[in-house]
């Protein structure tokens, strides 16, 4: 029997049977390893290099800033200054709850996070104030998948990490798409205030606004920190994120004083535990990502695609329905490990600049954080809201073809969406 039809009709009955992913991809890899008569020692070599990775150090550094943010009350900061700044419009709950997502993003990189902070405080309060409970859940969902697009973002630092690829030439690249998605989203909001006739709250106060953004700006200024220091080669990314958390640190225990020094120790190890299980889906799948390189998966699917069509539109449209489809069932960091061999091959056969392939993806598969079944954002908000699925899915719709919309014009118009990364890393392109 083909290792190929080994290792994906294992996998699927393994997901079928409700084994976790982590461990049916793991599962499904040695079941075709033990079948080609390979060592075992192959699962460990492979496991161990996944994870032996200097840039991988800051996902745990972005997941424990994450932690400092919501322990330490700043997004209750960020939360007051939002409300001081667009408050005041049309659907101004609604334009808190995108802005704020769009300033937790840029500190922690952690969509679900998000997710959890911003929709506890917001979802109650966007329903007490009128709107549909669907639509305040999915709003919450979507504006949250800004984690993983708007910079830090740890999918492009596991990107970057297992692709060689350039993380300050893909943060950078991050910051008009998520720009451009958090806008679209908030134009969306003021739709459907005026639809439901939600009227606005409160008055503009430029003397409030600068209070509370005199509160706000030093979290606020640390995604400068981190860019300023990446683009300008000061240090890496996983330096940017260790300093972001010592200033991270400075500011909840001895700015803010919220956190106390005896805390530290229990958020340090609950943000260990964190940190492990993530790594694990990306252990399991550093094996399932060798396997289909070694099987040369990756070549004849670059074959394929370039037998249907050889235009760059057309080879990257198809790579991001795919990507879709994918993201539908696989976390978005399991799903670039897995296929990054066959991402990057199509890129060098088809002449695809790897940063602009890298920016589909990644947008392609946020996506897949509130789509079912996956959909881990979309689950943790229909929780919080008391909202089934269904109803939250159908309220979410409209702001995933925003998101496909900015996807779209990032493959049609590069040059307009890589300016930034192409001026300041020019030899990643």
């Amino acid at each position: 029997m083909s290792p190929l039809i080994i290792l994906i009709g294992s996998f699927l009955l393994l997901i079928a049977l409700s084994v976790p992913i982590a461990f049916a991809i793991g599962l499904a890899s040695i079941f075709t390893i033990l079948e080609m008569g390979l060592s075992l020692t192959s699962v460990a070599n492979q496991m161990f290099a996944s994870i032996n990775s200097f840039p991988l150090l800051a996902v745990p550094f972005f997941l424990l800033l994450g932690r400092l943010m919501n322990d330490g009350g700043i997004t209750d900061r960020l939360l007051k200054f939002a409300d001081s700044s667009v408050g005041h419009v049309r659907g101004g709950l609604g334009h808190i709850n995108v802005m704020v997502s769009m300033m937790f993003a840029s500190l922690s990189g952690s969509a679900a996070a998000d997710t959890a902070s911003v929709g506890a405080v917001l979802i109650p309060a966007m329903k007490k104030s009128g709107y549909p409970a669907p639509f305040a859940v999915a709003l919450t969902a979507a504006s949250s998948v800004l984690g993983g697009i708007i910079p830090p973002s740890i999918l492009m630092v596991i990107y970057g990490a297992f692709g060689n690829v350039s993380v300050g030439a893909l943060f950078l690249g991050g910051v008009l798409p998520g720009v451009l998605v958090g806008l679209m989203q908030m134009g969306y909001v003021y739709y459907i205030a005026k639809r439901e006739n939600i009227k606005a709250t409160g008055k503009f106060s430029f003397k409030q606004m600068g209070r509370t953004a005199i509160v706000a700006a030093p979290p606020m200024a640390l995604p400068l920190v981190v860019l300023g220091g990446i683009t300008t080669g000061v240090f890496t990314a996983t330096e940017a994120a260790s300093v972001a958390v010592l200033v991270g640190l400075i500011l909840a225990v001895v700015f803010y004083r919220a956190i106390r020094f005896k805390q530290l120790p229990s958020i340090l190890a609950e943000s260990a535990i964190s940190f492990s299980l993530p790594m694990f889906a990306v252990a399991s799948a550093g094996i399932m990502g060798w396997l289909i390189s070694y099987l040369g998966i990756a070549q004849d699917v670059a074959n394929f695609i370039l037998s249907v069509t050889d235009h760059r539109v057309g080879i990257m449209l198809m790579v991001m329905f795919f990507m879709l489809v994918i993201g539908t069932v696989l976390s978005p960091v399991t799903a670039v490990i897995i296929f990054l061999p066959i991402i990057q091959g199509i890129c060098i056969a088809a002449d695809i600049n790897q940063i602009h392939m890298a920016l589909v993806v990644i947008l392609s598969l946020t996506l897949g954080l509130i789509t079912p079944p996956y959909g881990i954002c979309l689950l943790i908000a229909t929780q919080i809201g008391e909202v089934s699925m269904p109803r939250a899915f159908m309220a979410v719709l409209p702001l995933v073809g925003l998101i496909m919309a900015v996807i779209l014009a990032l493959i049609l118009l590069p040059s307009v969406f890589l300016f930034l990364p192409q001026m300041m890393f020019p030899k990643a392109f």
